[in-house]
């Protein structure tokens, strides 16, 4: 009698007793699985705008720039984003509150040569403008061929 086995669940510290030398991949497998099982607050969108540019906008409603920080950690670009609590403020009286509050943390995994170009913060939404700069001597170089008669 054959046992089938079912994977219910992604348990990735169970699976690197498997994977000896892969110990870099199986932690970031884990970064990135723990961060997508959390909510997806704030929305965002990732655009590439031309072959070495890109763009992340973080729609940022109700903070403003003493709210928010943008960081770049090694190869991480860390946006945080963090509510001020006044001591003298009254609590308003919602009759319906669907723009939300609430402090939260965004990482991206950047690519090796990507730094942060600027960044901007318009109408509630946060853009982060990304340039990736090869230098020249890690850049692909065609080589001529040469033949004898």
């Amino acid at each position: 009698m054959t046992k089938t086995l079912h994977l219910r669940a992604l348990d990735i510290p169970e699976f690197t007793k498997f994977g000896i030398g892969f110990n870099t991949m199986f932690d970031e497998l884990h970064r990135i699985h723990s961060q997508q099982s959390g909510t997806n607050y704030p929305p965002y969108n990732v655009v590439q705008i031309d072959e070495d540019e890109y763009m992340i906008s973080l729609a940022v409603a109700g903070f403003g720039l003493d709210n928010l920080t943008v960081t770049k950690d090694k190869n991480f670009l860390i946006i945080e984003g963090k509510q001020h609590e006044l001591a003298d403020a009254v609590e308003p009286n919602y009759l319906h509150r669907g723009i939300s509050a609430r402090d939260f943390r965004r990482e991206f995994k950047l690519a090796d040569h990507v730094e942060i170009d600027h960044a901007h913060l318009e109408l509630g939404i946060l853009n982060i403008h990304l340039k990736r700069d090869i230098p020249e001597a890690q850049k692909p170089k065609t080589i001529a061929i040469s033949y004898a008669k």
